[in-house]
């Protein structure tokens, strides 16, 4: 079973989401998916600035296997890229609740957070897919 910290939120699409305090959080992908991914070789971080809504497609994660879109959790402004990945996409592999994050964002409705999936639900999530 993949390890799934019970500090952070999940979508059902596999992105992980980390509260940062002031309305802002970190996205990543989870465990699960970087082990159903494979070893990534590129990642295309989130490109310009301004708003995004819950959902939109937003930044994509190759490995040799597939390519697969990373989707924003919750409406609000993407405000910094993990430019590490750039030159080393498998800290995703390595670290992908640490090194590993992809973007951070701040929200539109701080709320939104406590509508994202607890690690239970997420857990059966994954429990469907296998």
């Amino acid at each position: 079973m993949s390890n799934i910290p019970t500090d952070l939120r999940y979508t059902a699409t596999h992105e992980w989401v980390r509260h940062e305090g002031d309305g802002r959080v970190t996205v990543g992908i989870t465990e699960f998916a970087q082990e159903q991914l494979g070893d990534l070789v590129f990642v295309e971080l989130p490109q310009g600035e301004g708003t995004i809504e819950a959902g939109e497609a937003c930044a994509v994660v190759e490995s040799v296997k597939t390519a697969s879109d990373i989707y924003a959790p919750v409406d609000g402004e993407i405000t910094r890229r993990n430019e590490r990945l750039a030159d080393e996409p498998e800290l995703i592999n390595g670290d992908p609740y640490g090194e590993g994050w992809i973007f951070a964002m701040t929200m539109a409705d701080v709320g939104a957070f406590d509508e994202l999936l607890d690690a239970d639900g997420y857990a059966d999530v994954i429990a469907e897919e296998q």
